[in-house]
């Protein structure tokens, strides 16, 4: 015996390719035995990853050589998870996003101003996971009716709710002009399409909705609008929103993204999901994206709960269905809060999950064909103000709507595992490569994401499908989820036996090419 074994050994010396083949190749990371999900192609098999510089080099049926191997046996290995309405835009709202699966974190819905400003201070702070933003309509008409200079700070914005004047009325054409240069210089500074916040600015001439979405059209790039209108009653309905969304497609050739479209249609899905899904059936370039919540979260001040009848207009609700800092108020507090602090952030629950027509109703939003999960999460906040980003882990008392940590776990956990109203394939071209693939045409950065595939870039979860869950609720939202053992962004490993480390910030900015 020990003859043969010196025999063997001295023929593998020999041959040295016996051992290793000339082929062969150690990757900084391998994935083995993980079920590999990849919506494009439709694969879902027990495959191997090799990953090196950050991106997929392989996918593999047999076993591979890595630096660091990572046994995915059990797990799900799915392209990362693509937020297109990520309103958290620091260090410690995107780890928290992370512990849900999420390595792209994009605001899109309101987007941002100064736009350099945005992305110089990103790359300079350095981000965990991968950013960008649009161009922020809102801010330009902000600045052009109070002449002042925008910023790129969401505290700023809730500010300007306190001035009605750029909420309700109709600009001059000088108006409109300084509007669409601001526009055009977010562009040309890399924004990724128009995020229009009309729904804040109802008094917003239709021209003017008309012109931005026009401009969009002709530089190439997308809208992303809440709607104008937020109301169950005509006119000013919901349906009459998102008809004039609709109506910009058509009229411009625009390709128009509808945010949340959940809160936006109220009770009313049942009248606008139709309308949606025909002008999509006559080629009309109309997207929609929906989280799973019956509640939103918005300024209190926000031009939508004021005006005639504006409680019935959102469904019926009173003081109660206000939430701030996870406490139901009174009559005297909303008041108090309208007329004295505007900019407070509250959840509004529109819908009523325990009523079955009311979960009928958010189902017809989440699950609309070829729609798209988006969380609209925001900040942290403890007493009103926002958590230091570079806070870890988030305190226990801090404060946002539970969509901040949860979305894309509450997803997975019950409309896959527990309700099985979608399969995984269907399930992570929702959360991947659906928004990836919405943005592409305009960001050609967005063909390498959502997919796991040779070249892609290396963003990539390793979660349990049996394990998945949200723990975030309206009255303790500072909890992170759980099920996703591995968050791998750019190659580098961030969330690590499901441990954030907080010692790498991988995340890389997405930027549009300027056309």
């Amino acid at each position: 015996m020990k003859y043969i074994g010196r025999f063997i050994a001295a023929s593998i010396i020999a041959l040295g390719t016996f051992a290793l083949p000339a082929h062969a190749e150690t990757y900084d990371i391998v994935i083995t035995n993980g079920r590999v999900v990849d919506p494009e192609t439709g694969l879902d098999a027990v495959r191997s990853l090799g990953i090196t510089d950050g991106k997929i080099m392989v996918v593999s049926e047999s076993a591979l050589d890595g630096a660091r191997t990572i046994d995915a046996t059990g797990r799900v290995v799915s392209p990362g998870f693509i937020d297109m309405h990520a309103h958290g835009q620091d260090i410690l709202s995107a780890r928290m996003q992370a512990l849900d699966g999420v390595t792209t974190g994009l605001e899109l819905e309101a987007g941002m101003m100064p736009i350099s400003n945005y992305y110089d201070r990103a790359a300079e702070e350095g981000r965990p996971i991968n950013y960008g933003a649009s161009v922020n309509w809102a801010h330009a008409r902000i600045a052009t009716f109070l002449d002042i200079e925008p910023e790129d700070d969401v505290e700023w914005f809730f500010e300007a709710f306190a001035k009605t004047n750029w909420q309700e009325e109709v600009a001059t054409p000088e108006q409109l002009e300084k509007i669409e240069a601001y526009v055009e210089k977010g562009l040309d500074e890399g924004g990724l399409g128009v995020g229009i916040l009309i729904g804040y600015a109802p008094g917003t001439g239709h021209k003017e909705f008309f012109a931005v979405n026009k401009l969009a059209a002709e530089r190439g790039v997308p809208t992303f609008t809440h709607a104008r209108y937020l109301s169950m009653l005509e006119p000013k309905s919901s349906f009459e929103g998102l008809a004039e969304v609709v109506t910009a497609a058509a009229g411009t050739g625009a390709h128009t993204h509808i945010v949340h479209l959940n809160s936006m249609s109220l009770r009313d899905i049942e009248l606008i999901a139709p309308m949606i899904r025909k002008a999509q059936d006559q080629g009309l370039k109309v997207t929609t994206e929906a989280y799973p919540y019956g509640a939103g979260s918005t300024g209190i001040g926000a031009a939508m709960f004021r005006g005639d009848r504006w409680r019935e207009r959102v469904g019926g609700v009173d003081a109660s269905s206000f939430d701030v800092g996870g406490k139901r108020l009174t009559e005297e507090e909303l008041k108090y809060y309208q007329t004295e602090k505007p900019e407070t952030q509250t959840v509004i629950h529109f819908l009523e999950l325990d009523d079955p027509k009311d979960r009928a109703f958010l189902d017809m939003s989440v699950l609309f064909p070829g729609g798209v999960i988006a969380s609209d999460g925001g900040n942290w906040l403890v007493d009103g103000k926002m958590v230091d980003q570079n806070t870890w882990p988030v305190p226990e008392n801090a404060w946002s709507h539970p969509r901040s940590a949860g979305t894309y776990s509450r997803f997975l956990r019950s409309y896959v595992r527990e309700g099985g109203e979608v399969s995984l394939l269907d399930a992570i071209t929702r959360l991947s490569y659906g928004p990836a693939k919405i943005m592409q045409d305009a960001v050609p950065q967005m063909k390498l994401k959502g997919r796991i595939q040779k070249g892609a870039d290396a963003d990539i979860v390793i979660f349990d499908l049996d394990r998945v869950a949200d723990k975030a609720t309206y009255a303790k939202p500072a909890q992170a989820s759980v099920g996703f053992d591995y968050v791998l962004v750019n190659g580098v490993v961030l969330v690590d036996g499901g441990e954030m480390q907080t010692d790498v910030l991988p995340g890389k900015p997405v930027r549009n090419a300027v056309k």
